[in-house]
């Protein structure tokens, strides 16, 4: 049972700039490509992979039950910065919207009175780049120069212009660092396997020996060989992290600004990034908060979604909230206090950075995922961002000999038109139940909330999920989509021209 300091939201007494103008900064810190569970203090198996990460969690409060909605980032970010689903937003895959019927984070917080900067990650922050929101690219130092994304010192100096800035403007700050990592290329590893001598070092480098495999993957040395790398490059996020808050305590701010961290969706390997299965979206998410969080608390019990992020620092912030947000504030699971309460977070995927249309819609409860595939015809072959990975090929490799790998092979190809699992047990979702008797019940209960979203949300996709068993129905609406992404697709190589 966790516990809370019951406090109102106050400002630390002390120097810092902003105490006259009553209003915290806020500082959020992304990772790229995360699993949650790749961290200490959220069950890795692996020791020291995130120490700065780890002691920063503990000085707040964390949940354990948070999930973002999208598998990829671009769509991921813009539901988290928006409030809203993809499919209200229009940002569904890799391509601008330069008419967003929406407001963004920045756009809220610099009407809050807010000096607004982001350091990379700029372009899929937002519904377009450039985007007018943002007072600062950090990603940019003053020289004119691009900053060094995978270097820890990038972050550092990035945050001591934002703050500077900031001062100069005479604002309190909102700044987001996107750290790349552990976004590929991994350390010291190509997109295409090949090891370099990579001049980024993390503190501390692992070796394939000593990793974990996660369930949802095999054993084998090429698949070991990917995940030291990925791992490596945990650490060197975690060292991000470190020169982050660094630059904030030696900058004097540290007891006036709300800090929240969080990962955009699972590790970029299969079975995880560009999928909708519990580690394709669970992510790590804590808060620290001046006067309000208590060190060291944890939140077992709450489902939080993405889509509610920014209505809770809307209210953190005491900036006032537009409206018309698919999102609602948490505030009071950070306070401790009775209030909005999930049953359940919905995820959605659409389409990857290639224009390649492959929809999904999921439901997952405390113990249960639902998972809806239209595209899935026995015959299409889902494009995934991670058929590139060494994991991948090996998968591939093994699949024409290794029975057991054949079988996963196939399911991360072509799925079936409905999966559910039972989380509590499975949480690698390794065996679908979608047509055992005894979970009949609970996937109709899964099904009806979701049909219940959808009509709430006003998702496109009701028609097709209503007439699921129609596979000619399906059919025509898969391609009708793609067709659509074709047309972006081929409008982008126009641009490029």
């Amino acid at each position: 049972m966790r516990t809370l300091l019951l406090l109102p939201l106050l400002l630390v007494s002390g120097s810092n700039l902003f105490a006259n103008e009553g209003k915290l900064n806020l500082l959020i810190i992304t990772v790229d490509d995360l699993n949650a569970d790749s961290l200490g203090l959220y069950g890795s198996e692996l020791g020291d992979t995130s120490p700065n990460i780890d002691q920063l969690a503990r000085q707040g409060l964390r949940f354990n039950q948070a999930h973002v909605v999208v598998g990829n980032c671009f769509p991921s970010r813009n539901v988290m910065w928006s409030g809203l689903f993809p499919h209200n937003t229009g940002i569904e895959g890799f391509y601008p919207v330069r008419d967003p019927k929406h407001l963004h984070l920045s756009d809220l917080m610099q009407r809050g009175g807010y000096y607004t900067g982001i350091m990379h990650k700029v372009s899929h922050s937002t519904p377009y780049h450039p985007y007018p929101g943002w007072d600062s690219d950090l990603t940019i130092a003053p020289n004119g120069k691009g900053r060094d994304i995978k270097a820890a010192k990038s972050y550092a100096d990035a945050m001591n212009q934002g703050i500077s800035a900031a001062r100069e403007s005479d604002q309190p700050f909102c700044l987001m660092m996107n750290i790349s990592d552990p976004h590929k290329p991994f350390y010291a590893m190509k997109n295409k396997g090949e090891i370099w001598d990579d001049p980024n070092v993390p503190s501390r480098v692992f070796t394939p020996d000593e990793v974990p495999i996660p369930g949802y993957l095999f054993d084998d040395p090429r698949v070991r060989l990917e995940l030291a790398h990925y791992y490596s490059s945990v650490r060197r996020a975690d060292d991000c992290v470190g020169a982050i808050i660094e630059a904030l305590e030696d900058s004097g701010e540290r007891e006036n600004t709300i800090i929240m961290f969080l990962s955009d969706h699972g590790m970029p390997l299969p079975f995880a990034k560009t999928q909708v299965y519990h580690h394709s979206s669970a992510t790590p998410l804590f808060f620290i908060i001046p006067g309000m969080t208590k060190p060291n608390t944890i939140d077992n019990e709450h489902l939080v979604s993405a889509v509610d992020l920014l209505p809770t620092l809307l209210e953190l912030t005491d900036i006032s909230n537009p409206g018309e947000m698919d999102g609602t504030s948490f505030v009071s699971h950070l306070r401790n206090q009775p209030g909005f309460e999930r049953e359940f977070v919905v995820k959605e995927y659409n389409e990857n950075s290639g224009h390649w249309r492959d929809p999904m819609r999921a439901l997952q409860t405390h113990e249960f995922l639902y998972i809806f595939n239209p595209w899935s015809n026995g015959k299409r072959i889902m494009a995934t961002a991670t058929t590139g990975t060494l994991t991948y090929r090996r998968m591939a490799e093994l699949a024409q000999t290794d029975p057991v790998i054949a079988a996963r092979h196939e399911v991360y190809q072509h799925r079936t038109v409905e999966e559910f699992y039972d989380i509590a047990n499975d949480p690698d979702c390794l065996t679908n139940l979608i047509n055992e008797e005894s979970h009949q019940s609970k996937a109709d209960d899964l099904r009806a909330k979701l049909t219940q979203w959808m009509i709430d949300t006003g998702d496109p996709m009701l028609d097709v999920f209503r007439n699921r068993h129609d596979d000619d129905y399906r059919a025509k609406f898969i391609d009708t989509e793609q067709a659509k992404a074709d047309v972006r697709k081929a409008a982008r190589r126009a641009n490029r021209k």
